[in-house]
């Protein structure tokens, strides 16, 4: 009997690259010099280069300045380092690297129990000296988004500037009104160490010499550049979120449970709970039946540590230790929504029948 084919629903923590984005890596590669040499071979490489920056720019529709770098992660690390005002303030549900690159010292914004930021403790905070806030645009745990705009104006207001962690929501969704926003090429279908950090004024940020315009060092990675621009030109995601959204839908009205179901969320990211089956349990479940899933963050569902997103919407210890992420891409059909729910009935069944 031959095994079924595998079912990958875990497109939050990384996503096949895409065929596009293959071929314009491929073909980069053959402009092979350093984009910073200034000899014929290198001015190429620097067009291409440039080429792809502007590409990157158009498909997000951003209209100002575009540093390149090895992921959402090193763009949000520069920007903790060197935005140029004293605070740090983050909200409660953001990703580690935020949590890591903003440092002890921030201050913690709480959400509601729907992961949607408290606007009335933002603004309590946002009374002091200018501070960088961090948000991310789409949480890459439940999917909730958050109400940027709102978030946004209130930043301004108080003289603070906003940085958005897009890193979930780039090339799907909108982009948010941010004056520094993060993104991730592996995230859309681009290839992995790519990402760009989208700056809308460079002057709130210091330099630190180097490439990028002096912001940012190391030999800039043309290739990957070409294929993040690919990714995102191929609106492959984009194109897909109706009929996504609607995969979404056939799959929670047969759980009957999502968390942060109250807020709006992006179709492709979803947090459920099977009370009684720990997540652990589950995601060795799942891949044994040929599921990928996984239980919250990539870089953190190895650990199996209690999710802090959940704990700070409230959630129960009882539920967050049974929940699982499951997240969608562009080739993810209904097939395989069908496939995950007769599994996810039968580690269900199973479970009431050894408690029984």
């Amino acid at each position: 009997m031959t095994a079924p084919d595998r079912i990958y629903l875990d497109h939050a923590a990384t996503t096949p690259v895409l065929p596009e984005a293959r071929a314009a890596m491929a073909e980069a590669l053959e402009a092979w010099a350093n984009p910073s040499s200034p000899h014929a071979a290198g001015r190429a490489a620097r067009a291409a280069l440039e080429a792809a920056r502007t590409a990157i720019a158009e498909a997000l529709d951003w209209r100002h300045d575009v540093i390149l770098t090895s992921g959402a992660s090193e763009a949000i690390a520069i920007v903790a380092a060197r935005a140029k005002v004293a605070r740090r303030l983050i909200g409660a549900t953001e990703h580690d690297a935020v949590v890591a690159a903003m440092g002890a010292g921030a201050e913690v914004i709480p959400v509601d129990t729907r992961g949607a930021i408290d606007l009335a403790a933002l603004e309590q905070a946002l009374a002091g000296e200018p501070a960088l806030v961090a948000v991310q645009q789409v949480n890459n745990e439940t999917g909730v988004v958050q109400p940027i705009a709102e978030i946004a104006g209130k930043v301004r207001a108080a003289g603070s500037v906003l940085l958005a962690d897009c890193a979930q929501g780039a090339g799907k969704i909108p982009l948010p009104d941010a004056d520094f926003i993060a993104v991730s090429a592996h995230k859309l279908g681009g290839p992995p160490g790519m990402g760009a950090l989208l700056v809308r004024d460079i002057a709130k940020l210091a330099p630190s010499g180097g490439q990028e315009k002096g912001y940012r060092r190391g030999t800039e990675n043309l290739p990957a550049a070409a294929g993040f621009a690919a990714a995102l030109q191929s609106r492959a995601f984009a194109q897909a979120m109706p009929r996504l959204s609607e995969l979404r839908s056939k799959l929670e009205q047969a759980t009957g449970t999502a968390i942060g179901a109250a807020s709006a969320r992006i179709p492709t990211i979803g947090a459920y709970a099977m009370p009684g089956v720990s997540s652990a349990s589950q995601l060795v479940q799942f891949d044994l039946a040929g599921i990928a899933i996984s239980a919250g963050s990539a870089c953190s569902s190895g650990s199996m540590k209690p999710s802090r997103v959940l704990a700070a919407m409230g959630v129960p210890p009882e539920t967050s230790g049974s929940a699982i992420r499951v997240s969608f891409g562009p080739e993810t059909s209904g097939d395989d929504v069908d496939r995950f729910l007769a599994e996810w009935r039968r580690i269900a069944e199973r479970a009431g029948a050894r408690a029984a």
